[in-house]
């Protein structure tokens, strides 16, 4: 196991029952229970957080950065995301989010919709140029980036070159930051206000960008009660706050499932969220049959950034939330998208992506051996325990499957008594 690799998962063991319900819901079968307690396979874990939503002790955790972090720079910039506003009412002005944020700690927010104005753009220019195999998919939810690495990476070549909105924001904004202030880079935090742990971990340890300009993060779920009791007392003070600068109400959307669809204009496109339908719609893409499909939106969390597993609302209000606010941010906008969304390109010279990416990297199971002789042999080895086990996928083992617990006895992480079965027939012979 590479203990180098990050994941912002953790497993509080005084919680945690070993009741195997996050073994058997883990996507990538990244997480095993031994000595009666779960244990995170970090180079395994996309960080989707679907352990922390089956918990019900709660034992797994997002990992989450105090707020007390923000004495470390001389100015906080909060990156306000769509899922961020989707926390509250859609009749708030962003203008009393926004001094919300600042009450609790931060100097200033940028909006990150106004980001997802310029991406959106690139990605319609290379939907317009492109002449390879389609479909193209979305690169804006790093959890769905770690399983293409993992488990599809063929589809590696699919994935469209462009920022997700929020680094974008932050590359931007840590320039124009450091130019107006004469800061130097560790002067200024630009903080992520984070739907998942997928998003924390690709700050630390990034797939898509060389260089993140983004500090940290901190989850929506953290600052949500601090936040609603100072927007109340905002709400209540009724004084003028100055006009938030945002961006248009289709990069608002790209917090719900298909908002990115929408952004972009593409008409032949297909949009899935939740781990098993995303990894069906990614199995189907490397069987060709979705070929005829220009775009895929996916993202890992059940109907997009609003369902994330370090919200705090409900993903049905928060959709509801953000679309009220979209329908008002709409009704200021020009009616037609290209023009809303040229309008609101207020930034000089905002980043690119090609100047800022970094092409994804294979990262697949590594070989039972380095040597590849001894791999055949061990792979043997393990087909021969794998057909002498049960076969019932039981987890009693702790491992989601008889064939996965046979890998694992082979790679010396677990031993074959541990299958309570085996054990069983052995003490009777």
């Amino acid at each position: 196991m590479d203990r180098s690799y990050l994941n912002s998962v953790r497993v509080e063991e005084d919680r945690c029952t070993g009741c195997l319900l996050c073994v058997k819901k883990c996507l990538v079968q990244a997480i095993r229970v031994r000595d009666g307690k779960a244990v995170i396979i970090s180079d395994r874990c996309i960080d989707c957080g679907e352990c922390i939503r089956c918990c019900p002790t709660r034992a797994i955790a997002a990992l989450v950065e105090p707020l007390e972090e923000l004495k470390s720079y001389k100015v906080n910039i909060a990156l306000a995301t769509p899922s961020f506003y989707a926390q509250f009412d859609g009749n708030i002005s962003a203008s009393i989010l926004w001094q919300g944020l600042k009450e609790i700690g931060f100097d200033s927010v940028f909006d990150v919709p106004l980001a997802g104005d310029y991406i959106s753009e690139e990605i319609e220019a290379y939907l317009d140029s492109y002449e390879g195999s389609y479909p193209v998919i979305s690169s804006a939810c790093p959890a769905v980036l770690r399983l293409i690495q993992t488990k599809y990476p063929e589809l590696i070549c699919h994935v469209v070159p462009a920022l997700a909105p929020a680094e974008a924001a932050a590359i931007y904004v840590r320039r124009e930051t450091m130019k107006r202030l004469n800061l130097v880079p560790e002067d200024v935090g630009i903080w992520f206000l984070s739907p998942c742990p997928a998003k924390g971990t690709n700050i630390h340890q990034s797939v898509d960008v060389a260089h993140t300009a983004v500090t940290g993060s901190f989850t929506l779920a953290s600052l949500y009660g601090p936040l609603s009791v100072v927007i109340s007392e905002i709400r209540k003070e009724k004084n003028e706050l100055p006009q938030a600068l945002v961006g248009t109400s289709y990069e608002l959307l790209w917090g719900t499932e298909r908002g990115e669809l929408l952004s972009t204009g593409c008409r032949h496109g297909l949009s899935v969220s939740g781990p098993e339908d995303v990894d069906e719609v990614l199995k189907q893409i490397t069987l060709g049959s979705l070929t005829d499909v220009e775009y895929v939106s996916c993202y890992i969390c059940d109907g997009g950034c609003v369902g994330g597993p370090s919200v705090a609302v409900n993903k049905f209000v928060g959709t509801k939330n953000l679309e009220r606010r979209a329908m008002l941010r709409h009704e200021r906008e020009r009616e037609d998208r290209r023009e809303a969304m040229q309008a609101a390109r207020i930034c000089e010279n905002f980043p690119r992506s090609k100047d800022f990416i970094k092409s994804l990297q294979a990262k697949p199971a590594p070989p039972l051996d380095p040597d590849f002789g001894t791999a055949m042999e061990k792979m043997e080895r393990l087909t021969a325990l794998a057909e002498r086990l049960p076969g019932l996928d039981c987890g009693a083992c702790g491992a989601p499957t008889c064939r996965i617990f046979a890998e694992d006895v082979i790679r010396g992480f677990a031993k074959e008594e541990d299958c309570i079965i085996r054990s069983r027939q052995s003490r009777k012979k």
